[in-house]
């Protein structure tokens, strides 16, 4: 009996060891810092203008809500994809800010997704953007305010900085891009591919885990 049980439990570990092993730096993941943020987070670069950004964006959404407790989920919104004026784009990754400050992030990201990739509808002016926000039962009042505030146009400068040195050191090079606690970067084509959002999913809580 003592040999069964022991045999049993053998059986039900060795998957999570064996899998544990099977993410392999170099492969899976790339480290891209030595230094680690001071607080668990994952961080997606991304840009409204990618199709496979848009195709991510699912994903993306149901891995924020699947974070262990106390990790953040952020996403950078990037602008090297010239499909649109950079005074467009500043004021979709604004929007986007704003949404998420207050509680509709999710929505205003599918909703900007959709009028890009799915109506294809041009956002032709900082109006068409607000527009849509109003659409999606955000307070016009907030929204306003929150797209002229200081916090959030620094948020958007930050963004802008991190793409610059990230393109720079070669590290960004497409999106989306996960980065994991400011040090660990995904290699998402390296991902079972059948399986995307499960082994994601246990690469990150991997990394979380390292140090």
């Amino acid at each position: 009996m003592k040999k069964w049980l022991v045999a049993a439990v053998a059986v039900v570990l060795l998957p999570l060891s064996a899998f544990a092993n099977n993410y392999e730096e170099g492969k899976h993941y790339e480290v891209i810092s030595e230094q680690k943020t001071a607080k668990p987070e994952v961080k997606e670069y991304f840009s409204f203008y990618c199709g496979g950004c848009y195709a991510f964006e699912p994903i993306a959404q149901s891995l924020s809500k699947n974070l262990p407790a106390g990790t953040e989920f952020k996403k950078s919104h990037v602008d090297f994809i010239r499909a649109a004026s950079p005074e467009i784009q500043n004021a979709l990754a604004r929007a986007y800010i704003s949404a998420k400050n207050l509680g509709k992030g999710d929505e205003m990201a599918t909703a900007i997704f959709n009028q890009i990739h799915k109506s294809r509808v041009p956002f032709r002016a900082e109006d068409d953007v607000r527009s849509l926000a109003l659409i999606n039962d955000i307070d016009a009042e907030a929204f306003d305010k929150a797209m002229r505030s200081f916090p959030v146009r620094g948020a958007v400068g930050q963004m802008a900085r991190e793409q610059e040195q990230l393109s720079e050191s070669r590290v960004l090079t497409g999106v989306p891009m996960l980065v994991v606690n400011g040090k660990y970067k995904i290699n998402n084509q390296n991902l079972d591919q059948r399986n995307l959002q499960t082994d994601m999913q246990n690469l990150i809580e991997f990394l979380l885990k390292k140090d």
